[in-house]
């Protein structure tokens, strides 16, 4: 797990709420946390939980990944990942047994580009490294 980057999420966090043109303490009314709380999370002081976070997204109408990655606790690709898997699950136009099957495709997919990036990163790595005459 990455280490929390508190400044920058803070400074997010305020830019969020200006956006939203909530008052300080109408986000913190609204995400369940103390007014100095919220402040001391947006000065960079505090690191909040990743429950916290979450109360924050939904009070901002943002998804928690979002703030999950300011924080450094999820890593960008990790996040394109949730967000795929959670419109497909969102999805009212599809029933239950083909969200499952469209999730187990995905992954699928996303395994086999793994696989094949793998063997390419190697490569390079290989040509990375000095060669020495062997007799």
């Amino acid at each position: 797990m990455a280490s929390l980057n508190v400044g920058n999420l803070g400074e997010y966090l305020r830019e969020q709420r200006r956006q939203a043109q909530l008052s300080l303490r109408q986000l913190a009314d609204a995400a369940g946390v103390s007014n100095p709380y919220l402040s001391q999370i947006e000065r960079g002081l505090r690191k909040p939980s990743a429950d916290i976070l979450q109360q924050l997204a939904k009070a901002l109408r943002i998804s928690a990944e979002t703030l999950y990655v300011q924080a450094g606790i999820l890593d960008e690709r990790d996040r394109d990942e949730v967000e795929t898997r959670a419109a497909i699950l969102a999805d009212p136009s599809i029933n239950e047994r083909q969200k499952q099957v469209l999730l187990q495709i995905y992954e699928s997919f996303r395994k086999e580009n793994a696989l094949e990036t793998e063997p390419a990163a190697a490569d390079a790595g290989d040509d990375a490294m000095p060669r020495t005459a062997t007799n």
